[in-house]
C-alpha cells in the first residue's frame, strides 16, 4: 500500500469541500483557498509555529518601543525620528498582516483561507509594503537634505512638511494597488484552489485562473515595476550625491561621523530591496517554490525584525531613548 505524502493528504482532505459552488454556466467557482505554506509533520509545524511566534512577539516588542519613545522622549521629536516612529508602525502593521496567518496555517489541518480573506490579506499586505518604499524614499530624501544642505535643512524639512510626506506615503500606499486587487478579485477561479505558498501574492493567484486576464496581469507588473524601480533609482541617486558630499569633508572623523547618520537606513533599503529585486525581477521560472516563500518570508518577516536592531544599535540617541524608556539610568 503507498503512503500518502502530508501535502497530498492536505489537499485531498480539502478539495472537495473547499472546491466551492457552481455558478450560473455549471462550472465550480472557489469559495475557498488551500494556502500550503511549509507542509510537514505535525512537529515540524508545532516547530515552525513557536518560531513564528517569538519572531512575532520580538518585532511587535521592537517596533512599538521605537514607536512609545519617539511619542514620548521630547529629545526625538525632530523630523528624523518622526519618520523612524512612522517606520516602525508601519513595521508593526506590514508584520501582522502575514504573520498570524500564517501561524494559523501551521496549526490548521485544512489550511483554507477563505476568498475574501486572500484578497484582504493580498491588498494589505501589498498596500503596506508599498507604503514601506514610500517611507524608504522620504528617508533617504531627509539623509540628503541633513548632510548635502545642512543650513537650508530646518527651514526645509520642518514637522508640518513631514507630517506632509508622511500622510503622502500612507494615502499613496494604499491607492496603488487598490484597483489591482479589485480586477485580480474579480478573475473567475474554478479550480484547482491550491496555492503553494506561505501568503496570498498575485503570480500563484494568477496561476489559478481558469480563464486567463493579459490585461490585468500587464497593469499589475507595470505598477509593481514602476513602485519598485523609481523609488530604488531616487535612493541609489540620493545616496551617490549624499557620498559625494561626505567625501568633500576635510577630516575622517567628520566623515564618518556624516555617513554614520544614514548607515542604519541604508542597510535597511539593501536588505528590503535586495530581497524584493531577487523575488519580483529575477524570472519566476527560474525560482522554485520554495525559493519564492524563502525570499518573501526574508521582506515580509525577517527585516520588519531586524529593523529596531538595526535603528537602534547604532543610534546613541534612540539607545538613550530606549533606556529611559525602560527605566534604566546610564551612570
Amino acid at each position: 500500500m503507498v503512503q500518502e505524502s502530508d501535502t497530498d493528504v492536505i489537499v485531498s482532505s480539502v478539495f472537495s469541500t473547499a472546491q466551492g459552488t457552481r455558478n450560473k454556466s455549471g462550472a465550480h467557482t472557489v469559495t475557498e483557498f488551500v494556502l500550503l505554506g511549509f507542509p510537514g509533520h505535525w512537529e515540524i509545524q508545532i516547530l515552525l509555529f513557536s518560531l513564528f511566534l517569538i519572531v512575532y512577539i520580538l518585532t511587535l516588542m521592537g517596533n512599538g518601543a521605537i514607536v512609545c519613545a519617539v511619542r514620548w522622549d521630547q529629545r526625538l521629536h525632530t523630523p528624523m525620528y518622526f519618520l523612524l516612529g512612522n517606520f516602525a508602525f508601519l513595521d508593526i502593521w506590514y508584520i501582522t498582516s502575514t504573520v498570524p496567518s500564517m501561524l494559523e496555517n501551521f496549526l490548521s489541518e485544512t489550511k483554507t483561507i477563505s476568498f475574501a480573506g486572500c484578497f484582504l490579506q493580498f491588498y494589505f499586505f501589498s498596500s503596506l509594503g508599498t507604503t514601506e518604499v514610500y517611507f524608504l524614499c522620504i528617508m533617504a530624501y531627509d539623509r540628503y537634505l541633513a548632510i548635502c544642505h545642512p543650513l537650508h535643512y530646518p527651514t526645509i524639512m520642518t514637522l508640518r512638511h513631514c507630517f506632509i510626506l508622511m500622510s503622502v506615503c500612507w494615502v499613496l500606499g494604499f491607492l496603488s494597488y487598490s484597483l489591482s486587487a479589485v480586477q485580480l478579485s474579480q478573475l473567475t477561479f474554478c479550480g484547482p484552489n491550491t496555492i503553494d505558498h506561505i501568503i496570498c501574492d498575485i503570480d500563484p493567484l494568477m496561476s489559478l485562473s481558469c480563464i486567463p486576464d493579459p490585461a490585468t496581469e500587464i497593469l499589475f507588473y507595470i505598477l509593481s515595476s514602476l513602485i519598485l524601480f523609481i523609488p530604488i533609482l531616487y535612493i541609489l541617486g540620493s545616496y551617490i550625491l549624499l557620498l559625494r558630499a561626505v567625501l568633500q569633508v576635510p577630516s575622517a572623523a567628520g566623515r564618518w561621523k556624516a555617513f554614520s547618520t544614514c548607515g542604519s537606513h541604508l542597510a535597511v533599503v539593501c536588505l528590503f530591496f535586495g530581497s524584493l529585486m531577487i523575488m519580483y525581477v529575477s524570472p519566476t521560472s527560474e525560482n522554485s517554490g520554495e525559493v519564492q516563500k524563502i525570499m518573501t518570508l526574508f521582506y515580509s518577516v525577517v527585516t520588519p525584525f531586524l529593523n529596531p536592531m538595526i535603528y537602534s544599535l547604532r543610534n546613541k540617541e534612540m539607545k538613550a531613548a530606549l533606556r529611559k524608556l525602560m527605566g534604566i539610568t546610564s551612570e
